[in-house]
């Protein structure tokens, strides 16, 4: 090999191990520890996901229940920011 395409070479391997040395660095909080990540958001339970859990076990009964296809309708709604009319009519 040349000897420019060493100095080549060496440069970008000097150039990666510097890209990374400051990707570490920006990881870092102030007191020089690592930073952790922020814990996902946990909800409580959620009865609508319980239910909608129930209606998927059921397969293709829950087509016909109309318990699901409440859920469904309220998971639509809130996927769609919508309110629902609570008094049994939409």
């Amino acid at each position: 090999m040349e000897g420019s395409v060493l100095a080549r070479i060496a440069a970008i391997v000097f150039v990666a191990i510097a890209i990374t040395a400051a990707m570490v660095e920006m990881g870092r909080d102030e007191a020089g520890q690592a930073a952790r990540p922020a814990a996902p958001l946990m909800p409580g339970a959620d009865p609508l996901r319980t239910e909608q859990r129930r209606c998927q076990e059921l397969g293709e009964a829950a087509a016909s229940d109309p318990g699901c296809l409440a859920v469904w309708a309220e998971t639509r709604d809130r996927f769609l920011g919508r309110e629902r009319d609570r008094t049994g009519g939409e």
